[in-house]
């Protein structure tokens, strides 16, 4: 089952108070947080702040910019004090992942300036995650959280980051603070929430590795489909993705996006590139709907945008698509889109190509 990271949140809150409450005598104040110029204490309020800032955008469905405020300590709180507030702070934004509509995008600046109620998690547990880690390095204690959550945060918000040794040491690498065989040490990094594409009707929502797994084995990838669910075409798409993620080759705005209907939040279907353009600037397209969903024009409105998308960016030229010579309709899609017939297919396939 596709996880929306609530429960995440809250573990991930848990397991740092228990961590950090093994020191919580000690003094905080002037020891520098691991790599961070932090020291522990501003440390463990910058969790919090993230946090109860991350659930006010979700809650206030802030759009444009952060909601204009901050959280500050009492002027005396202690050590446990601060622990308090990151497990009260937790818990309101593990509230405001649980009962924020799944379609709803709230600002954040990186890298597309909004993100779902997924993201928003994923955000928070890396925060606490990173941070906790910091505190503890910086207290010469250990420390390492569940792997479920760091797996969490990477099949999220890093899915240029090829899986690593553990995912803890993943995330510690990806992040700046620890070495993978064979890999360059990171030195600048920043997370990366999915891509959204919106159409007339339709919201093309970029897929995750986490929605890639989840759609590979069957499952709704946490969206609500029409009809029985996701097409064959959708599911193997999924499998592809996840292929490229686990050799480190995913660049997730090349990748596969799931066909939404606003009115409803249906899924309909899915489309997606199969890889990154080519160095010829050609980039290939492929598409499939839920039975339920024909007939409509989808597809066509899909594959406009899509198409659109993709040749607004300097190294694209064309955008290419297949089809069966016996699939009438998919032609009529492709045609409608302005797509036109060219000689690169076989006897097997008609070939078209939409140039910018």
């Amino acid at each position: 089952m596709h996880a929306v990271g609530a429960d995440q949140v809250e573990e991930a809150v848990a397991d740092c108070v228990a961590a950090l409450g093994a020191v919580v005598d000690r003094d905080w104040t002037g020891v520098r947080a691991g790599r961070l110029e932090w020291d522990c204490r501003e440390t463990a309020v910058h969790i919090a702040s993230d946090l109860i800032a991350y659930a006010g955008q979700l809650a206030g469905r802030a759009q444009d910019a952060y909601v204009p405020f901050e959280i500050a300590l009492d002027e005396g709180t202690d050590n446990a004090g601060a622990l308090q507030t990151i497990g009260a702070t937790g818990a309101l934004l593990a509230a405001a992942v649980r009962t924020t509509p799944r379609a709803v995008r709230a600002f954040h600046p990186y890298p597309f300036r909004h993100a779902n109620r997924e993201g928003f998690a994923a955000m928070g547990i890396a925060e606490v995650l990173l941070h906790t880690h910091d505190i503890a390095e910086g207290m010469g204690i250990g420390y390492e959280p569940p792997a479920g959550l760091a797996s969490f945060v990477l099949t999220r918000i890093f899915p240029r980051v090829q899986p690593g040794p553990t995912p803890w040491r993943t995330l510690l690498w990806a992040t700046g603070r620890g070495e993978l065989p064979g890999r360059e040490p990171v030195t600048g990094w920043k997370w990366n929430n999915n891509l959204v594409i919106p159409a007339e009707r339709l919201t093309l929502e970029g897929v995750t590795p986490a929605v890639a797994a989840d759609l590979a084995v069957g499952g709704e990838g946490g969206f609500d489909w029409l009809g029985p669910g996701p097409f064959e075409g959708t599911r193997t798409a999924a499998g592809m993705l996840l292929k490229q993620y686990e050799e480190g080759a995913f660049r997730p705005e090349w990748g596969m996006f799931v066909l939404v209907r606003r009115e409803d939040d249906r899924a309909v279907g899915g489309m997606g590139f199969h890889r990154a353009p080519d160095e010829n600037g050609r980039v290939e397209i492929g598409y499939d709907l839920t039975e339920a969903a024909r007939g409509n024009g989808y597809a066509t409105e899909a594959l406009r945008a899509l198409s659109a998308w993709a040749l607004g960016h300097e190294e694209v030229t064309s955008v290419y698509a297949r089809t069966d010579p016996d699939n009438l309709p998919s032609q009529a899609v492709i045609t409608r889109a302005g797509f036109t017939r060219t000689e690169d297919g076989d006897e097997d396939e008609f070939a078209y190509e939409l140039r910018g």
